[in-house]
């Protein structure tokens, strides 16, 4: 039997080098949100009723994301759609658009970098259940009839994440040539992992 956990590396692979997503989606053009997503809600009772929520999330609220890209400001926009599919599923149909600060991969500075995805779920009590979710679903727990959706946006926003960011080469502090001769920029810290790393350990945390 395969753990969320190794679901999630699955899902990893599945999107990688998946960054811009869903240009021609209804959500695309979607208006500025104002009000702010609940921490927790009762997602049976919303896809029984094919509801909608939207609204914004707080950057500095996750932990995992500063850990691994730094500290952020501002939110992160969330449409989410719940419904029961055909096969009686319930499902989260799911969009997030956010203005990240990610380091630059050679100079290690910060360089703002829009990022955004479309995601499908599928809600799950146990390890048996995601594993007969369709390749197209991700597996999404739910605990007790409640789903935590802090935790479930910043999943989606880690995955989102692109692999490397370089500033142009004429804004950035060091350049190429001084990379392929070994003159990387000092850095007091090591540098980041990648996000990808990061999420083979989401679930592992206590």
């Amino acid at each position: 039997m395969q753990s969320l956990t190794a679901w999630k590396r699955v899902i990893v692979t599945r999107r990688e080098g998946v960054f811009d997503r869903g240009r021609g989606s209804a959500y695309h053009c979607a208006p500025m949100l104002t009000s702010r997503l609940p921490n927790r809600v009762e997602p049976y009772k919303l896809a029984a009723r094919a509801e909608r929520l939207e609204g914004l999330v707080a950057l500095d609220q996750f932990e995992r994301l500063a850990e691994q890209v730094g500290a952020q400001d501002g939110d992160v926009q969330v449409w989410l759609d719940f419904a029961i599919d055909l096969q009686g599923r319930r499902v989260i149909h799911g969009r997030l658009e956010a203005e990240l600060q990610l380091p630059c991969r050679r100079c290690l500075e910060p360089l703002s970098q829009h990022v955004e995805s479309e995601f499908l779920l599928g809600m799950v009590t146990s390890d048996a259940l995601a594993a007969e979710l369709p390749s197209t679903h991700e597996p999404v727990l739910v605990e007790n009839e409640q789903l935590n959706l802090l935790e479930m946006v910043e999943d989606e926003l880690i995955l989102s994440l692109p692999q490397v960011v370089y500033h142009d080469e004429a804004l950035c502090r060091v350049s190429r040539d001084q990379l392929s001769s070994g003159e990387e920029a000092e850095s007091p810290e090591p540098t980041p992992a990648s996000p990808f790393e990061v999420l083979r350990r989401l679930k592992d945390k206590p």
